[in-house]
């Protein structure tokens, strides 16, 4: 096999190169039933990278990265052996598929190891391609251009105020790859996708009274970023924001999470739904298919198919068709998160989410974020958590937190140093609002969702 294949920095070959790859896949898959393998799959899989970072007007870093990986995974009845290399020499692929088999010989049954159902597979187009849903967005940025968009980027920043005497640094990142998985029940889905992202973090202020805070754009394509130098002014405007923080008495107050990180309650309610947790039974959510969780306006919903979405895709990790479907919907919980190993510990089939969910979407009831503020009049506007403090068995939820506290429904002054406390099922049950003002920079696309009451500790 010609190494040129894995030159993801040439031009723009990459249809080739996945057929080559799938090519490769199928001679592995041939290798591994000449080994005796009952059942085989294999992931294959080239990346290339460009960042950059720079910090107070000079480079800190450029970084070009390109990588690749062949997974072997093979069956012997209900036994599993898995083994990877990123040398695509004959022998070494030979010596893979080997130590896989090897593997699998020596290890214990797992009744609920295996393919998925091969009648859950997806299929292809009459093209027999799958659709990329516009994932495609190669970014031919070479690195003193990449550079001096970081630059223009942290400038516009420092320069939109004296108050700002210090950065975090500027970033640039464009990347690429290309993915094959294939497996026995002969199922081959290959995928292109690019990502992008400028970012820059700025600190505001002297001494005990400085404040750090950033902003960023990400995208699947370069014409959908923010401009660098509008990114930076609003770094700069959330940064001068944190500025003179005060104390916040000790209380129970409404909490409205900005969008950016309302996503994180978001992410609590998938961790606790997903497969591994359930048969682990590590949930506070066991047994709550059918459950009232959330208000009966509320809802969730998967998106597999979304042009540019950042999980779009017709086939999960193990070739499963995706498909859209209600999470939540009338704020009862319609299923679980599964593959199809967590489906079969469950004694359940797998929803097509095999290495996660394609596009969440959360519809809102309200309107932006200064509606939202005005219809909360009085509470705490929370843009930045910090810590781990959710216990995924109790669903107890404690993270200390920074915002804003608002009065009137108008902000009033920064808070940090806080610590906002629950349990996540009572505050799924409060929810009073979601806003429309969607942050666009994530597979879950949410806006700012007001939450009926917390505790909150000002460290007052």
């Amino acid at each position: 096999m010609s190494h040129a294949l894995i030159d993801v920095h040439s031009a723009d070959d990459s249809a080739v190169r996945l057929d080559a790859l799938a090519a490769l896949s199928q001679r592995l898959l041939d290798r591994c039933r000449a080994a005796g393998a009952t059942q085989a799959e294999v992931s294959c899989s080239e990346d290339a990278g460009l960042s950059v970072n720079v910090r107070m007007g000079e480079v800190e870093t450029v970084e070009s990265t390109r990588d690749r990986g062949i997974g072997v995974t093979v069956y012997f009845g209900k036994r599993k052996g898995t083994a990877s290399t990123a040398d695509l020499r004959e022998d070494s692929l030979a010596a893979t598929v080997d130590q896989a088999c090897a593997i699998a010989r020596f290890t214990e049954d797992d009744e609920a190891s295996g393919l998925a159902d091969a009648d859950l597979m997806a299929r292809p187009g009459p093209d027999g391609r799958f659709d990329e849903y516009d994932a495609w967005h190669p970014w031919a940025l070479e690195a003193d251009a990449a550079v001096d968009l970081a630059l223009a980027c942290e400038a516009a920043g420092r320069d939109a105020d004296p108050r700002i005497a210090n950065s975090d640094g500027a970033s640039v990142s464009t990347s690429k790859g290309l993915s094959v998985y294939a497996n026995s029940h002969g199922f081959v889905g290959a995928e292109r996708g690019s990502h992008h992202s400028i970012g820059c973090a700025l600190i505001a202020g002297e001494g005990e009274h400085m404040q750090r805070e950033g902003w960023y754009s990400v995208a699947l394509a370069q014409s959908d970023l923010d401009a660098p130098a509008s990114i930076g002014r609003r770094a700069a405007e959330r940064t001068l924001a944190r500025l003179d923080p005060r104390p916040l008495a000790t209380g129970s107050y409404p909490v409205l999470f900005q969008a950016e990180v309302a996503r994180s309650l978001i992410g609590h309610l998938l961790g606790a739904v997903s497969g591994g947790a359930l048969y682990r039974r590590a949930s506070f959510l066991l047994d709550s298919v059918g459950t009232q969780l959330f208000p009966d306006w509320f809802g969730i919903f998967e998106r597999p198919f979304l042009e540019r979405g950042f999980q779009s895709s017709a086939y999960d990790a193990e070739g499963v068709a995706t498909r859209e479907s209600p999470l939540i919907e009338g704020g009862v919980l319609q299923r679980y998160v599964l593959g199809s190993y967590s489906a079969r510990k469950l004694g359940l089939q797998s929803t097509g989410n095999a290495g996660g969910v394609h596009n969440l979407e959360i519809p809102a009831n309200a309107g932006g974020l200064q509606d939202l503020l005005r219809g909360m009049d009085r509470g705490l506007l929370v843009t930045g958590l910090m810590g781990q403090g959710v216990n995924a068995v109790t669903g107890d939820y404690s993270r200390g937190a920074s915002g804003f506290w608002v009065e009137g429904g108008e902000i009033r002054h920064a808070v940090d140093g806080i610590t906002i406390a629950g349990n996540l099922k009572q505050m799924f049950a409060n929810i009073e609002a979601v806003g429309s003002d969607i942050d666009p920079r994530s597979h879950v696309r949410t806006g700012s969702i007001l939450l009926g009451r917390m505790t909150v500790a000002g460290g007052d």
